[in-house]
């Protein structure tokens, strides 16, 4: 392997590590390999903490796609919890609302998805990357204070109800850059007259990328410390 040249690596990634954890192990792994000090190595897409699946990790001169995997669809499974919010809309912070969801039935939830498929404007969740007077949302939202971001345009391609058990449904979600499962969740909740937050978040594609497709971090390592890597020469070291 060439990770100079450029090396595309497909993970799933763990629970409770970070987008940049897991760029941090995998390029400390590859560094010591090929005995250098500094390697491009970036992901093509942040999945939060909690969520686990398909990640993009490239490397040398293959961090120029990054874009190009940004762009493409993703799709994601994800457990809802209605009657009851967070202020992350997921499981990074403790319940601040209860909710009546009592009249809430597997027919309510199958005529109200659909409403969510096509071209939408979302408000991103304040726990979030984007950025407010170049500033992080989350960095704010985590001192407590006020974060106003204004709603983006996205395409939910497809929406399909996996499993309703109430108060917990699984859906498969199909969607363009940018969306926010959690903020879908938050947006599905108010639709049916209650509140929800994510309990569950798998990316299970990008693109053509599957979870099949995919080996644990673990497995990269070891695949790393045992493949042949191509040697590196003086004036690429100098770069």
């Amino acid at each position: 392997m060439d990770f100079n040249e450029g090396e595309i690596i497909y993970i799933d990634k763990p629970l409770h590590w970070t987008s940049f954890d897991v760029v941090k192990r995998i390029r400390l792994r590859i560094l010591r390999r090929i005995k250098q000090k500094k390697l491009k190595v970036g992901h093509a897409g942040t999945l939060d903490p909690l969520a686990t699946g398909v990640m993009i990790i490239c490397t040398g001169r293959a961090t120029k796609r990054i874009e190009e995997f940004q762009y493409q669809t993703k799709e994601y499974i994800a457990t809802l919890r209605l009657g009851a919010t967070t202020p992350s809309f997921d499981l990074e912070t403790e319940i601040d609302g209860v909710y009546p969801h009592e009249h809430i039935t597997r027919e309510s939830v199958e005529r109200t998805l659909p409403r969510f498929v096509g071209s939408i404007m979302q408000i991103p969740p304040s726990y979030s990357a984007c950025k407010v007077d170049g500033r992080r949302a989350y960095d704010m939202a985590r001192k407590g204070q006020a974060v106003d971001l204004k709603p983006k345009e996205l395409v939910i391609d497809e929406i399909e109800l996996l499993s309703c058990e109430l108060p917990e449904i699984k859906i498969r979600v199909v969607c363009s850059k940018g969306t926010y499962i959690r903020a879908l969740a938050r947006d599905i909740g108010e639709a049916l007259g209650s509140g929800a937050h994510l309990v569950g978040l798998i990316r299970t594609r990008v693109g053509d990328v599957t979870l099949a497709d995919c080996l644990s971090v673990e497995q990269i390592a070891d695949m790393i410390d045992h493949i042949d890597v191509e040697p590196v020469l003086e004036e690429e070291k100098k770069e």
